[in-house]
């Protein structure tokens, strides 16, 4: 099967020499890992069947590296299950806040910036709006979550944030639902102060030169989504998705032939399956850019929802138990849900004989970066 890091070990080095200058570390280490990912490169084991039928299996190491499609392990269930131990019983939106194009390069260029920046102006917007008596007058739980590709690789960074549909009061004796039971904060108005912030601290970065002045005119339209979103569930399992999953999986690859990459998409629109055809360079290119800042968080919690909130959650979820007479919802949320194993042990029965068990004779260390 074709995989991303076929493309890397053949069209990698070009690219390298070409852009390696001006690429950010995340994406020269990115493509390294790739690069040896599940090979003698990263050391390993020989295993042998201790029914001696002879036969032998080399189970090389992973890179871990998040954007490595192979290390892309199925995390996103157990994810789902902890946002759910901490959602409150109420309604729940789902807001979507979209960099314009104008600033689209600098944030490629300024990833750690412009992410934090984009983060930061949509949670400090939707919390403003919402502590506004006129619409909400209280403080909700905001669950965030980075989003930069579409399923034809193409950039538009965005942030998508799960919103109870109601507050706790700024006192916490009450449980603030909106005026309408469809109806949040209005997006226009959260559009103006979202980009306001973000040309604020665009100005703090030193960052407004690098961008067209006509991005922050008010005639810009700045897409803010605003949209219900039920009891939530269906959108944490959306959410999942991308928290875990990288932009392009292998199994969406169909052909590198002359220097060309073919990959399959879905239309968001009419659902069609189509096929996009990039030189390697490009396809590169499109992927790299969507491989965050080493360590920079995907998700983050904001409001009610906010780490050194949990009394004000706990009291939030007793009010509206009391207010829906549902006693379960009282529990306190438990200190830190258990860690699950990183890795899920193989199967350690011949897959020759099928009677022996595999065990271990041999172990390959890394390969030694050259000085």
């Amino acid at each position: 099967m074709l995989e991303i890091a076929d493309i890397v070990r053949a069209a990698g080095p070009a690219y390298r020499r070409k852009h390696g200058s001006r690429m950010l570390p995340s994406h020269l280490r990115a493509m390294r890992d790739i690069e040896k990912c599940r090979t003698p490169a990263l050391g390993g084991q020989l295993w042998a069947c201790d029914r001696d039928c002879g036969h032998l299996r080399w189970s090389y190491h992973s890179c871990r590296n998040r954007s490595c499609p192979k290390c892309d392990s199925d995390r996103t269930r157990r994810w789902v299950a902890k946002q759910r131990s901490r959602t409150l019983a109420c309604a729940y939106f789902l807001l979507t806040f979209t960099l314009p194009e104008e600033l689209r390069a600098v944030a490629r260029s300024h990833q750690k910036i412009v992410y934090r920046i984009l983060f930061d102006a949509a949670a400090a917007s939707l919390l403003r709006l919402c502590a506004d008596p006129q619409f909400l007058g209280g403080r909700p739980g905001v669950l965030a979550v980075l989003h930069t590709w579409t399923r034809a690789l193409v950039y538009p960074p965005h942030v998508h944030m799960l919103v109870t549909g109601g507050g706790l009061s700024p006192d916490g004796t009450a449980w603030l639902a909106p005026p309408g039971p469809r109806f949040l904060v209005p997006g226009y108005v959260l559009s103006a102060l979202f980009r306001a912030k973000v040309h604020r601290a665009f100005r703090r970065a030193g960052l407004l030169g690098e961008v067209d002045p006509g991005a922050w005119d008010k005639k810009k339209k700045w897409v803010v989504h605003v949209k219900h979103a039920g009891n939530g569930d269906r959108v944490l399992e959306y959410l999942g998705r991308y928290v875990f999953r990288i932009a392009l999986p292998n199994s969406r690859l169909q052909r590198f032939e002359n220097g060309q990459v073919t990959f399959r998409y879905r239309e968001n629109d009419t659902g069609k399956v189509r096929r996009a055809t990039l030189s390697a360079e490009e396809f590169l290119r499109r992927f790299l850019q969507h491989v965050l800042p080493r360590g920079f968080p995907k998700v983050r919690h904001y409001g009610l929802y906010a780490p050194s909130r949990k009394k004000d959650l706990n009291r939030a979820r007793s009010l509206l138990a009391a207010l829906t007479s549902d006693p379960a919802r009282t529990d306190p949320l438990p200190a830190r849900a258990p860690e699950p194993p990183a890795e899920t042990p193989p199967d350690d029965r011949c897959p020759a004989c099928g009677l022996g068990r595999m065990r271990i004779i041999q172990t390959l260390p890394p390969a030694r970066e050259p000085p």
